[in-house]
């Protein structure tokens, strides 16, 4: 059956009477519309003969052979590039994966002759990078808005108008209402439009209002090697891929930022190469689900068996054959700098089967970090099931100590939500049991937040009342940083390497980096002997790897004293 005119409507393969044929948004009628969209054509014996119109062939953009990189779009330029004056400035608020994606902005607005401004008042251009994860951080951008509307107003005045843009999920979650609430957004565009930015921002300049919130099947950003925004320049994320297919019933993700499209390796690759010339000291292989990694840019990688997934874990969907999965990722990306370390965020814990070569990669390999992110979200059987988690409470008790068997100190991290719908004080309690058996050394925890267009927005209720969330959040809170301090605790007197990251924030005096498992180490910043033999004495500096023996320790970070300065092999080989 052929779809309506709605849903052709809504999947915007079809306007709505009185659109603009470019833009497709209405646009009035009479004088309005021409004024915004140019003259209509006049049917055929209305005047004289019109010019052959463009046929399909005009709006089907050739897509790139299978491995080849998407060729960049032709350079919208900034209306102020001619006089160096155009400048804009980003804020970014929520995960890693929105600090990649202001980094991607930033990299296609300065080839289309942007500049980037770190002071407010310069800008002409204002862009946050928003997240729409939960109720709280939708209400940061909100309260920054109205801060905003008072800078616009006053540069209104003075004849210099400053354009205001939303970026990411919630651009993606609240097109519309983000566009007519007080009339004061200039520009929407979702996590996969960014290369239509320098369009979107030249309607602006002519005081309409544009949006892009459009999801792609394939968009990956493969071609744009970002411009690095990490402090120091010792550290960097690299996405490898975007989107997520697991449709957790609490989630918002698979609906801001689409399904699972993985980055051709060599992309990867080269980015990592490049990140390893200019310095860089760790990277952090970015994703929302990054141990599903599957690229299937070459033929040659389709024909790959799907590996199977952690014992008693299951998927909404069914496996997916073909495509070189993390494991081959990974081992590529390892070989490319010993002295570079290797990190990845987030894998979902269904992704670590029995036979994974994940795990005896980062047992064998020196410069991979024995950190594992393995966000569990509950401890209650019952609820993992309403949320869709595809794993029992006791299959992920069995990963951990499969974890911990096959890569000895292991560091853990993991994720929990208090209150989701229908917890009761037994889910809760059993929560809190397997937050101190597991020992996490980090962990992230948030009250429930309801998203709509979520499963459990349209399934499920959210009964449980905002002050048992509360009570529930801090008494899991207390408990981590219970068993956190004890797990740090265990290190005390232990020898760790840490990565220098740059002065403590608390003190000129001392320095701030992390150890192999990814917590805050601080020490005084002395003249050290190097060990390599290689140098002189001399003070760490941001990159440098130093032996540090900690003497002191926290739910959040270790404290010690500074040994020595070496490399991250010559550590490996020594331990």
């Amino acid at each position: 059956m052929l779809p309506g005119a709605r849903a052709l409507r809504a999947a915007g393969l079809l306007r709505p009477p009185g659109a603009c044929p470019r833009t497709g948004t209405r646009t009035g009628t009479g004088a309005a519309r021409r004024a915004r969209c140019g003259p209509e054509q006049q049917p055929e014996g209305r005047g004289a003969a019109l010019p052959a119109g463009p046929d399909l062939r005009h709006f089907l953009r050739a897509a790139p052979a299978a491995g080849e990189p998407r060729p960049p779009p032709e350079p919208v330029p900034a209306p102020g590039a001619a006089k160096g004056l155009w400048m804009f400035y980003l804020e970014t608020y929520g995960c890693q994966m929105n600090v990649n994606d202001t980094e991607i902005a930033w990299t296609i607005l300065q080839r289309n002759g942007y500049a980037r401004t770190k002071e407010l008042d310069e800008a002409d251009v204002v862009l946050l990078v928003t997240c729409s994860v939960r109720e709280k951080a939708e209400q940061a951008i909100w309260n920054r808005l109205q801060h905003l509307k008072a800078l616009k107003a006053r540069r209104q005045q003075a004849r210099a108008p400053l354009r205001i843009g939303i970026l990411g999920c919630m651009a993606e979650r609240l097109k519309e209402e983000i566009l007519h609430r007080e009339k004061l957004v200039d520009i929407v565009a979702g996590p996969d439009a960014y290369r239509d930015l320098p369009r979107l921002l030249a309607v602006a300049e002519s005081g309409q209002q544009a949006a892009n919130v459009l999801l792609s099947l394939d968009e990956t950003y493969a071609d744009i090697l970002p411009v690095q925004t990490s402090a120091g320049g010792t550290t960097a994320f690299v996405s490898i891929m975007r989107g997520c297919d697991n449709m957790c019933t609490y989630c918002i993700v698979p609906f801001t930022r689409g399904r699972e499209r993985s980055r051709p390796i060599a992309s990867i690759l080269q980015e990592v190469r490049m990140l390893s010339d200019q310095g860089v000291k760790e990277v952090t292989l970015l994703g929302q689900n990054v141990n599903s990694y599957r690229d299937l840019s070459e033929v040659q990688f389709q024909s790959v068996a799907a590996p199977g997934l952690s014992r008693g874990f299951s998927t909404v969907y069914k496996a997916k054959p073909g495509g070189l999965r993390f494991a081959h990722l990974l081992d590529q990306v390892s070989r490319i700098d010993p002295e570079m370390r290797i990190r990845f965020t987030s894998p979902h814990p269904k992704d670590f089967p029995d036979e994974a070569s994940v795990l005896q990669l980062i047992r064998e390999r020196h410069n991979i970090c024995k950190q594992l992110h393995l966000p569990a979200q509950s401890g209650s059987t019952r609820v993992l099931e309403a949320m869709r988690r595809g794993y029992t409470r006791e299959a992920y008790l069995d990963l951990v100590h499969h974890v911990r068997d096959s890569v000895p100190g292991v560091s853990l991290s993991s994720d929990f939500i208090a209150g989701f719908c229908g917890e009761t004080e037994e889910d809760h309690q059993q929560t809190m049991s397997l937050l101190r058996e597991v020992r996490y050394n980090v962990g992230f925890l948030f009250a429930y937040s309801m998203r709509q267009k979520t499963r459990a927005y349209h399934r499920l209720q959210d009964d449980v009342p905002a002050g048992v969330k509360k009570r529930r959040l801090e008494e899991l809170i207390a408990a981590f940083r219970e068993e956190a301090a004890r797990a740090n605790a265990a290190l005390v007197g232990q020898e760790q390497l840490v990565l220098v990251e740059g002065p403590s924030k608390r003190s000129a005096s001392e320095l701030c980096g992390r150890n192999d498992g990814n917590i805050k180490v601080i020490f005084p910043d002395a003249e050290l002997e190097d060990a390599t033999d290689c140098g002189a004495p001399g003070r760490a500096q941001p990159g440098d790897y130093v032996v540090v023996k900690v003497t002191s320790a926290s739910s959040q970070t270790l404290r010690g004293v500074p040994l020595c300065r070496t490399t991250l092999s010559r550590a490996a080989a020594c331990h």
